[in-house]
């Protein structure tokens, strides 16, 4: 039997707590946070609420680019084939097409906007990436494309529209009354905690990747957004897909560096540790194979070769042109004593990017009334098994967009109220058992990347449930007073999520590879799994 997550994280009283109104709340500074933010009419109060500085996302540290169709050789539906192709038979159509449809539009917004992207001779320099039969990545300052993005849209969004912005606050819940989202519960180090009530809620809270030893997400990344909206009794859906970067830098004692897919696309090609080209042995497409195809056969690599990564290899490629087109992966290397031009760069897969999250309609709408959600915390049904290189980007835009757009018109058609909900919340247990959340959170990280990295397996997994639910037994019973408590018990919650769904998914698509259900079933899974606590 699971244990119980509580509906709440805190104890707390409508009368000991500061209260604060406005009509669209917004959780998450990200690309897909500030993009609904631009979307909200101006004679509404909007507040923007970022767990860290508003630079410190996902979103800023993206390297690859945004795909669109924006080269004279391609087509809407060459960019929709790649991306279902890529997700292994459980993208959504629709979604698919409205979002390559509505791509080369907030690209051109981006660039009215200020961003600079890369161009040559004039015109935009489009490069490719795994899994895409056309050149459609725009990317800025060569591999710093995210970065830019954040730059001329924080700019825009604190000089022109003058939003609100509540910076290093944490989200500890979203408080729902009458089956519906009426805000959240923040908290910082000045105030302490706040009631922000709102008419709409906007979750744009970002990944998971912090769950895993080795990810490339910074340390924000801990799912609080998709524990949140599950304690809230929102959807979630795909949770067993977590994408794995094939390529992230790999000292031994160092953090984890993206080297990004598009160092992939310029040619630099994979070999093992005898110096053996392999990907062709798995794929015509070699190099440029989806994620999903490269992350195995590095973990197959490995595991024949006995070695603790695989290597890129760019010596062949143009030393100065790859240094000039990749600068900060090139002086990330120079830190290690590498020269990308000419020296192989030790690899090995990381998790990359959250496909599951809270499920969401084509606005962005949850099916808990009043709350919208858009980027890595959702599921959009855009990605299916295994999402598309730099899709991600596009989808914050896209369903930022949208999702601000139908708050925006929900708020407008609500009157004020500044009526605080009598909601009360007592905790089930208060343990007082001294816990070592750095340990905990050390042990669960080691964990998950066992069972459930890229390779699983059902004995795995089960054993992981099992450890995974004794930590929750005592650490989702305390009270914790800052958000290093919260993020473990978030991170508890989030990776139970993930373990039951792997288990329930007897099959191997697109990034979740069951080694004990090595096929792809069409007959009985093909179809999108969803989890929603009862509240």
């Amino acid at each position: 039997m699971q244990p119980v997550v509580p509906r709440y994280l805190v104890a707390f009283h409508p009368k000991r707590v500061s209260h604060h109104f406005v009509d669209v709340l917004v959780i998450g500074g990200g690309i897909a946070g500030l993009r609904a933010t631009m979307g909200i009419d101006p004679r509404l109060s909007t507040l923007v609420v970022t767990k860290d500085k508003l630079q410190e996302s996902n979103s800023a540290y993206a390297q690859g680019g945004i795909a669109g169709v924006l080269g004279a050789d391609d087509k809407f539906e060459n960019h929709v084939e790649d991306t279902l192709v890529a997700g292994a038979g459980l993208c959504d159509r629709e979604v698919v097409e409205m979002v390559v449809r509505e791509a080369p539009e907030h690209i051109r917004q981006l660039i009215e906007w200020g961003t600079s992207f890369d161009k040559l001779e004039g015109e935009l320099l489009l490069g490719r990436e795994g899994g895409h039969s056309h050149n459609r990545i725009v990317h800025a300052l060569g591999d710093a494309t995210g970065q830019e993005i954040m730059r001329a849209m924080i700019a825009r969004a604190r000089d022109v529209l003058r939003a609100q912005f509540w910076q290093n606050t944490f989200t500890i819940d979203l408080l729902t009354s009458d089956d519906r989202c009426r805000g959240a519960l923040v908290w910082n180090e000045r105030h302490g905690k706040t009631f922000v009530w709102a008419k709409q809620t906007i979750l744009a809270t970002g990944g998971a990747g912090q769950i895993f030893r080795e990810t490339t997400n910074p340390p924000v990344a801990t799912g609080d957004g998709h524990a949140a909206a599950y304690r809230a009794g929102a959807e979630l859906a795909d949770m067993e897909f977590m994408q794995f970067h094939p390529t992230v830098l790999y000292i031994a004692g160092s953090s984890r560096s993206l080297i990004s897919e598009a160092v992939r696309g310029e040619g630099a090609i994979l070999v093992n540790v005898l110096g053996h080209r392999f990907m062709p042995d798995y794929d015509p497409r070699a190099e440029l194979a989806p994620r999903d195809v490269v992350s195995q056969a590095i973990a197959d690599q490995m595991e024949k070769t006995k070695h603790s990564c695989v290597y890129l290899d760019l010596s062949h490629l143009d030393a100065e042109t790859m240094r000039a087109r990749f600068p900060g992966i090139a002086q990330r290397c120079r830190e290690f004593g590498l020269d990308i031009a000419v020296d192989r760069i030790p690899v090995r897969p990381g998790a990359h990017y959250m496909i599951g999250g809270v499920k969401v309609d084509h606005d962005g709408r949850t099916t808990l009334d009043g709350l919208f959600a858009a980027g890595e915390v959702t599921s959009s049904g855009l990605h299916g098994a295994n999402r598309l290189a730099s899709n991600s980007l596009l989808e914050g835009l896209v369903f930022g967009a949208r999702a601000g757009d139908a708050a925006s018109a929900a708020a407008l058609e609500m009157p004020d109220s500044f009526e605080a909900i009598p909601l009360e919340n007592q905790p089930i247990a208060h343990a007082t058992e001294h816990l070592d959340l750095q340990d905990v959170r050390n042990a669960l990280k080691s964990l998950v990347w066992r069972a459930a990295g890229v390779r699983r397996d059902g004995e795995g997994l089960r054993s992981a449930a099992k450890s995974i639910e004794q930590w929750q037994r005592f650490a989702l019973a305390q009270q914790f007073p800052d958000p290093a408590g919260w993020e473990l018990q978030n991170m508890l919650t989030v990776a139970r999520v993930l373990i039951g769904a792997a288990l329930r998914r007897e099959e191997s698509r697109g990034v979740h590879l069951r080694s004990d259900f090595p096929e792809q079933d069409d007959v009985h899974w093909k179809v999108r799994l969803g989890d929603r606590r009862l509240t």
